[in-house]
């Protein structure tokens, strides 16, 4: 499985990489804090993978990198996936090394 650290992926938002951000996080945690990203809770995977890109960098997060890792491998073993990048840490670390003002949980 393919991942990114939380710096290389700011790099790519402040260089406008062209990717899809996925939150795979509940709605609840995404009110506490987003980077933005397209909400497809985990749960609702199965029946939404349609909305994420087969065609760039698709970069796939939770609130520590587990719930995205599942996903990932979910969606390369049933749907081919072979772009996918798991947030290493999840929005906990980009909290911690990135962006210290938005709210833990």
């Amino acid at each position: 499985m393919k991942s990114i650290t939380v710096t290389e992926l700011k790099s790519w938002m402040d260089g406008n990489e062209d990717f899809q951000l996925v939150d795979v996080r509940e709605p609840y945690e995404d009110e506490i804090c987003t980077l933005n990203g397209i909400l497809i809770p985990m749960n609702e995977v199965p029946a939404e993978f349609g909305q994420i890109d087969k065609d760039k960098k698709v970069v796939v997060h939770c609130r520590s990198g587990k719930r995205s890792a599942n996903v990932i491998s979910y969606l390369e073993q049933n749907h081919g996936y072979t772009n996918l990048y798991n947030l290493e840490g999840g929005i906990l670390a980009w909290i911690e090394e990135v962006d210290p003002s938005m709210e833990a949980y």
